[in-house]
């Protein structure tokens, strides 16, 4: 330990920029310097990439610290945080990396800023590897908002591989406490719907392709609900370069959402990215927990810092969450425990992540 400073090592479990994103957004709520070693030590191409940089670019400006070794292709890095402020800030990775995760390392620092903010996040918004922003809008927001906190996202400029381009503007207060969540009741599933787009140069026909290839998908294990998939072309204005993909959202009678999703890209068939999506969403209605895998871990940094306990109900708990829980308890004083859920039904793999939140409380109000 080089004083306080906590030692976390990037190469373990995921081994990937979501051990950055925790640790340094726990780093800065927590006012704890860090170094992080080895940093995406066993990616073909180690270290930083302008999408993991720009993370910890917005994190050094939210609160006024100091990051070292944040140049790309670094393996290591120090941060000492400063205060948490408010106001304006831009992210710009000037690649397609995803602006949803450049929202995932900023947002939980921002609640507990001393005024309100507005992020200007710009790179890709549908992007491989990482949330849709469409999935951030229609599944992310509407549950994480039930930890009592809300947040508005308006989607100025959508950009694609491999140039981005994309913006979108986050705009949030900042709260006092967060409030523990209990998501354990899936309910029925009571609707299906989602958008297929297309932007740029590709024709509308696509779009229509993948939403009808994904309703076959879906009917074949659901018959009798009403599926509204909206085949979209994004206006001109509004999309940088080319792209396509599609989100399908099921909604139960408790509030849960579950979706699948996929990207279009070259020499794909258009009706097997359709297909793809409602594999996905299938495999995550078929496990009985009330979130999908990319929701699992995207929770874990909220019910630590939540005050009291929180208990959802997932499916099989994936290495990212795995990940998110171990340096969230590494960090922080919240005490996590998973279980295997007590189902009546054997068929079901669902298990329940509950966490002892540590109670953050926002000194600046």
């Amino acid at each position: 330990m080089d004083g306080d400073r906590v030692e976390i090592d990037g190469g373990i479990m995921e081994g990937g920029g979501q051990i950055l994103r925790v640790s340094t957004a726990l780093s800065c709520l927590l006012g704890v310097p860090l170094r992080v070693r080895r940093i995406r030590a066993g990616r073909s191409q180690p270290g930083l990439r302008p999408q993991h940089l720009s993370g910890l670019e917005i994190i050094r400006d939210l609160c006024e610290g100091k990051l070292e070794g944040g140049e790309i292709g670094s393996t290591e890095i120090t941060f000492t945080p400063g205060k948490i402020r408010g106001g304006t800030h831009i992210a710009d990775t000037k690649t397609a990396g995803s602006v949803c995760l450049l929202m995932q390392v900023a947002m939980p620092c921002v609640l507990f800023a001393a005024s309100p903010s507005e992020l200007h996040l710009k790179g890709g918004t549908n992007a491989e590897m990482a949330p849709q922003i469409d999935y951030t809008v229609m599944v992310f927001k509407p549950i994480v908002e039930k930890f009592n906190f809300t947040f508005n996202c308006d989607i100025k400029k959508r950009g694609y591989y491999p140039q981005g381009g994309g913006e979108v503007i986050v705009q949030m207060s900042p709260v006092k406490e967060l409030s523990p969540v209990n998501l354990t009741e899936r309910g029925t599933v009571t609707k299906i719907y989602g958008r297929a787009f297309v932007a740029g140069a590709l024709p509308i026909k696509l779009a229509k392709d993948m939403s009808a290839a994904a309703v076959r998908c879906i009917r074949k294990e659901i018959r009798d609900l009403y599926i509204n998939i909206q085949p979209v072309r994004e206006p001109d204005d509004q999309a940088f370069g080319t792209g396509s993909g599609i989100i399908i959202v099921a909604e139960t009678s408790t509030g849960c959402l579950l979706a699948g999703s996929s990207l279009g890209k070259r020499g794909k068939n258009s009706d097997k990215v359709g297909i793809e999506a409602a594999e996905i969403l299938l495999r995550n209605l078929k496990h009985g927990g009330t979130v999908d895998d990319s929701l699992q871990d995207q929770l874990i940094i909220f019910m630590a810092l939540a005050k009291g306990v929180s208990r959802v109900k997932s499916g099989p708990i994936t290495l990212h969450t795995q990940t998110a829980i171990h340096f969230a308890e590494q960090l922080t004083k919240a005490k996590f425990t998973v279980k295997k859920s007590e189902e009546e039904d054997p068929s079901k793999d669902a298990y329940i992540i509950e966490c002892e939140g540590m109670g953050m409380i926002n000194p600046n109000l």
